[in-house]
């Protein structure tokens, strides 16, 4: 999947990319959820989620990253899944804390939305913190929130989630 409209470029991401997806994810994390969650929790998500282990575990099991590029720098990544016959997971989608508001995640959402319609996709769900700003981003998106969870990580954390839904 490749796009090149206002300097942007989507590219599929491989085990190979799992460095500077961590890269990535520790300068976007940090500003996103530290007045969000506890030093200890951020520390145990980023290690749950992130390290480079379980990242090639997600991808084994069936997770597709992209990679967002703006003038062949590196500014986002994504993944998702198809769970269900066209119901498909946003997991992740993040850009650098430079590039929000400039349109580089609207744009990175539609080309993956655009993407997976075309492999028969009907529905795109995620989960997003509460208070996680980003919940706007998605409902000025068209998604609207479908439930409440609060879901046990481990270690005493739980993610308290909106799970979001849009029909494609």
């Amino acid at each position: 999947m490749t796009s090149q409209p206002n300097s942007y470029l989507v590219q599929a991401a491989s085990v190979k990319d799992i460095e500077l997806i961590r890269t990535l994810c520790m300068q976007v994390w940090p500003q996103t959820y530290s007045s969000i969650l506890s030093e200890e929790q951020l520390d145990y998500m980023l290690e749950l989620m992130y390290s480079p282990s379980s990242l090639a575990q997600q991808m084994r099991e069936g997770a597709t990253f992209l990679l967002l590029y703006q003038a062949l720098i590196p500014i986002g990544y994504s993944s998702y899944q198809e769970l269900y016959a066209g119901q498909f997971k946003l997991h992740k989608l993040y850009v650098l804390p430079s590039a929000q508001g400039k349109g580089a995640g609207r744009y990175f959402l539609a080309n993956l939305m655009e993407h997976i319609k075309g492999l028969g996709a009907h529905t795109l769900e995620l989960q997003v913190n509460r208070y996680n700003k980003a919940v706007g981003f998605y409902q000025q998106f068209g998604f609207s929130i479908r439930e409440t969870i609060d879901v046990e990580i481990g270690k005493g954390f739980y993610m308290n989630d909106y799970v979001m839904q849009i029909a494609l």
